[in-house]
């Protein structure tokens, strides 16, 4: 899907009793690929989103003009000096109805006043246009309808119980008696036992062995008869 194929999907309701202000307006958001239905007063406008204005209750409803026709609109930007029903009172109806108050609401004047801005933004208005709306205008609702598109909603975020490490129960101490097998350089297992084992051990090995003769045993014996005396 391109750009402009995702952009013709929005549908603005633009609202302005000045035929040429909603002519312009309407010609502005053709050309940045909305859709648009225009109406003229704010009264009209509540009709197509499904509410009814207070006085418009009181009378009859017209036969030219639906009763409680509702339309899927994305987005809602108004004049704010209208007769009957002026832009402010829109945006407080729209932002006042359970069902239409996440519809972004734009609204446009020909008076720069810094108080009537301010009360507009602050109840809930997303941009307040300067006239002549210009193109450039048109480029910044495309953010206000794409976070509508896409609302933010904050989870708690669950954090992970720290792992339980089990510890492995204590192993009991060795008993002094029983042997302890070492291996030494050659390969060899040797037991170590207790004191009095090792002491027989080592009596055993520096006794002589059976059949062994020691080393002054085999030198030869000379006797005095057969020692010779040498004279000079």
């Amino acid at each position: 899907m391109t750009v402009v194929d995702a952009e013709s999907r929005f549908h603005v309701l633009a609202v302005d009793d000045s035929i040429i202000d909603r002519k312009l307006i309407e010609m502005l958001l053709k050309n940045s690929s909305y859709q648009v239905t225009t109406v003229d007063s704010g009264s009209k406008a509540l009709e197509l989103l499904g509410l009814r204005d207070e006085a418009a209750e009181s009378s009859p409803p017209s036969s030219s003009s639906p009763d409680h026709q509702e339309i899927d609109v994305n987005l809602i930007i108004t004049d704010y000096c209208m007769p009957g029903m002026t832009g402010y009172d829109l945006l407080k109806r729209v932002k006042g109805s359970s069902s239409l108050k996440d519809i972004p609401v734009v609204i446009m004047s020909s008076e720069n006043v810094p108080a009537r801005i301010n009360r507009c933004l602050e109840d809930g208005a997303e941009e307040f246009f300067l006239k002549p709306v210009k193109l450039a205008d048109m480029k910044k609702l495309k953010s206000h309808l794409l976070k509508k598109q896409q609302p933010m909603k904050c989870q708690p975020q669950i954090q992970p119980e720290p792992e339980q490490r089990l510890e492995a129960p204590p192993q009991p101490a060795p008993r002094p008696e029983e042997a302890v097998a070492e291996v030494t350089a050659d390969g060899a297992t040797t037991a170590i036992s207790d004191c009095n084992g090792s002491n027989k051990r080592k009596a055993a090995a520096m006794e002589p062995q059976e059949g062994l003769t020691s080393p002054e045993s085999t030198k030869p014996r000379l006797s005095n008869s057969s020692s010779l005396a040498v004279e000079t």
